[in-house]
């Protein structure tokens, strides 16, 4: 953590100033994300190929018995079934999004201790300890739905409690509270601005994609209606290349996630507001631990969940 030069020493805090348990469950998240994201597109990629021999014009014999070209479906389907299994032995999606919880609880809990929002707040008696025991009530939760500490396996654990989170903890509220809007709710409100942009631009790809694969599939399938020309059996291969995006789409969920995200970001204008112009120090506790809330991931996944 640095400070800024000027009259009140504000503070940057960054997530590089947070405890090594939030980086090695982040990072375990992260991996476990692209690993997920990747099974699935491989299996999507594998049963669009499954489908491509079929379609074919010509036909590859070996010894006027052996299909060399349909031996290309056996082995897409094959790895589907490969693929299918390793997910579930591995539970890449699972350890994700509790990693992903783990890791975005303890962001959220040190914040609020460092800026004394609630339970942190001024007048909190031991607030280290309360910290500490606050931290594992919650990442014991976790751990009763499948969350693998990894603790017990971290060479260098550290302490909950950094430097720079005490450092920030003993500063004056002005100093706290410009150190939080900045760096905090600013930098998550940018975030999601981002990711709307990310998600409607993934949308019109993906609805254009589907569009087009559809729309050329109509018209094959009604030129073999009307017994125009030789049959097409492309037609099946495109059905399953749609619905292949389909999948994609709706398993990256970008259309519910620009309203929860647009929602969210709407929601952390009003706290920025606040924050900056009314909020008195001994409404800002609140106030934190409120900003935090609108932030978690289960509020969000709720949001998008229920948009219509």
């Amino acid at each position: 953590m640095t400070a800024i030069p000027g009259p009140l020493q504000s503070l940057v805090f960054r997530n590089a100033d947070l405890p090594a348990l939030f980086h090695h469950t982040d990072a375990i998240a992260i991996a476990r994300q692209r690993e997920a994201v990747n099974t699935t597109r491989w299996q999507l990629i594998l049963l669009v190929a499954g489908a491509i021999p079929a379609a074919l014009p010509w036909h590859w014999e070996v010894a006027d018995t052996y299909q060399l070209t349909d031996s290309i479906g056996v082995l897409a389907y094959l790895g589907v079934l490969i693929t299918t299994y390793l997910s579930s032995r591995r539970k890449a999606k699972s350890h994700w999004q509790l990693n992903r919880s783990a890791a975005e609880f303890i962001k959220s809990m040190c914040w609020r201790y460092s800026v004394h929002g609630s339970p942190f707040d001024t007048g909190t008696q031991h607030p280290e300890a309360v910290f500490a025991n606050r931290l594992e009530e919650g990442l014991q939760e976790l751990r009763k739905v499948g969350w693998p500490d990894p603790r017990e396996r971290m060479t260098d654990s550290g302490g909950l409690i950094t430097d720079s989170m005490r450092e920030l903890r003993d500063k004056a509220f002005t100093v706290r509270k410009e150190t939080y809007v900045r760096d905090r709710l600013i930098e998550q409100r940018s975030w999601y601005r981002r990711r709307q942009e990310v998600s409607r631009r993934a949308t019109l790809v993906w609805s254009t994609t589907i569009a087009a694969l559809t729309a050329f599939a109509l018209v094959l399938a009604l030129l073999r209606m009307f017994s125009v020309g030789q049959s097409f059996a492309a037609t099946g291969v495109l059905s399953a290349a749609a619905a292949a995006c389909l999948a994609w789409s709706e398993m990256r969920r970008h259309h519910p996630l620009i309203s929860a995200h647009s929602l969210v970001e709407k929601d952390l204008e009003s706290m920025q507001v606040a924050m900056e112009t009314t909020l008195t120090e001994r409404q800002w506790p609140r106030a934190v631990f409120e900003t935090e809330r609108i932030v978690s991931p289960q509020h969000t996944d709720w949001l998008a969940r229920h948009q219509t």
